[in-house]
């Protein structure tokens, strides 16, 4: 029996997987179960078999990209699921893809690669949101272009559209509002929620991105929303802006800090502390581990995200200790990120034409490869999504969570 028949036969234990060689040899592994789907897969070429097991999930990707592994009825989706389903991680579940040389080798890679200075993140920002916003515009939500997690209250009955539109007011809730205050929202992204509390929250906002692609269409949407007068955006690093000595009363980050990369995390946090005054909130929300700290995989680094880390909870409050910013609310949103890139995930399979169309058909399989294997981490894997409130002073907020709950409901018009 071959490496890769033994690794299924351990990994695939309940549902299905079928696999067929390019000599017409098939492998069935697992057993039909319900709520575990059942998956067909072929190998065109004989060299996918040695390339998967080289590296798992980059050699795993590069096959299906370049045609070399073919998931029949194209559910790659279905396959990532299954495997990672079967070993879930709140149960002491993995998937034992790397030896422990190779966990420290990439340890190494993500600590190198998360140097990050500013001479290379706007770099490595445009690698992932200069592709193009109108590939952008094909699966996110219409109104406020959230490319981060949504808020499922009642993921059932929600769109994705009023899923970002309740986590827009989720976050500017815990932001503890009040009238003419002075925002700051650290990668803005397309403006969404730059936008979003300039209509609503009578505030002025400033938005900074290192993307020019993304700095473009934001400043179109402010005009277009008619908040151009109380919501700006710049084309400049958190580091430069803190350098000059600028103040804000509120600072919001949403999906930003996972590009901060570990190295930095410190910097990061004393530019923040730098940036509000005394009285100064801040709320980060950002995809985070469940365990501890851990590394950057091989595919992500490479098509993905590079010089990009996802950071455990506790790395991140130790990295906003030194600088004395008091972390006053934590949420761990558990499967919302899920439910919204499954979204994201149908919305581009729909568009599969059109997406081939303007990318290629290898990028097409590297872009669902991606939302597919995202989606399994936040439903069997360890990533989540952490909100943290951060303030400078321990009396500045409400002695208790009520406000929130308050002015989230005023936000949706409840």
């Amino acid at each position: 029996m071959g490496i890769l028949d033994r690794f299924l036969e351990r990994g695939v234990r309940q549902g299905t997987l079928e696999l067929t060689r390019p000599d017409g040899s098939v492998k069935r592994v697992g057993t039909a179960t319900p709520g575990f789907p059942d998956v067909r897969i072929r190998f065109t070429d004989s060299k996918a078999e040695r390339q998967i097991l080289t590296d798992p999930r980059l050699g795993a990707a590069e096959a299906y990209m370049d045609g070399k592994l073919v998931v029949e009825g194209d559910d790659i989706m279905g396959l990532v699921e299954l495997l990672r389903a079967n070993a879930k991680w709140d149960k002491g579940g993995e998937l034992h893809e790397q030896s422990a040389l190779k966990k420290v080798t990439g340890k190494l890679v993500t600590l190198v690669d998360g140097i990050n200075k500013a001479a290379s993140a706007k770099k490595n920002i445009a690698h992932h949101y200069d592709i193009g916003n109108e590939l952008y515009k094909l699966f996110l939500d219409i109104e406020h272009m959230q490319y981060s997690c949504a808020y499922w209250p009642d993921p059932e009955g929600m769109t994705l559209e009023q899923a970002q539109t309740a986590k827009l007011a989720h976050i500017a809730a815990k932001l503890a509002l009040e009238p003419g205050q002075r925002v700051l929202d650290i990668g803005c992204g397309w403006g969404g929620m730059a936008i979003y509390l300039a209509r609503h929250a009578d505030v002025s906002v400033l938005g900074i991105t290192l993307s020019e692609e993304q700095l473009e269409l934001a400043r179109e949407r402010a005009e277009q929303a008619g908040v151009a007068d109380k919501c700006t955006f710049q084309l400049v690093d958190y580091r430069d802006l803190a350098a000059r000595g600028e103040k804000f009363d509120r600072i919001v980050s949403v999906g930003m800090f996972e590009h901060v990369g570990q190295a930095q995390f410190a910097q990061f946090f004393k530019a923040c502390g730098q940036l509000l005054p005394d009285d100064g909130v801040m709320l980060l929300h950002t995809i985070g581990r469940m365990g501890g700290p851990g590394s950057t995989d091989a595919f992500t680094r490479k098509y993905i995200f590079p010089g990009g880390y996802i950071p455990a909870l506790s790395e991140t409050v130790a990295a906003s200790e030194k600088f004395r910013l008091i972390a006053t609310d934590v949420e761990n949103l558990r499967l919302h990120y899920a439910f919204t890139l499954r979204e994201w995930y149908k919305r581009c399979v729909a568009n599969k034409a059109a997406i081939i169309a303007m990318m290629d058909e290898r990028f097409y399989r590297m872009w669902i490869f991606y939302l597919a294997g995202a989606t399994a981490a936040f439903e069997s894997g360890s990533m989540c999504n952490y909100q943290i409130q951060y303030a400078r002073t321990r009396k500045t907020l409400p002695f208790t969570r009520d406000y929130m709950a308050a002015a989230e409901g005023a936000l949706l018009g409840a």
